[in-house]
């Protein structure tokens, strides 16, 4: 079975419109990162975070103070 792309949080036009060129059409549109949402995504597939102020992801963790 392929792995399926997610894009999680996308509420801008534009924004998704540049990830689908980057990454491809997604198998998956989520707006939020929920128990469904976790229980679609599947071990080996790809999900795509939009850069959002007003979306939080409990997931994600910055560490660009470490570089």
């Amino acid at each position: 079975m392929k792995n399926a792309l997610h894009f999680v949080g996308f509420t801008d036009t534009r924004q998704f419109a540049a990830a689908r060129a980057v990454f491809g059409t997604p198998h998956f549109i989520h707006r939020h990162l929920d128990q469904r949402a976790l229980a679609e995504m599947m071990e080996g597939d790809t999900a795509v975070f939009a850069c959002d102020s007003h979306f939080v992801c409990p997931h994600a963790y910055d560490d660009s103070a470490r570089f």
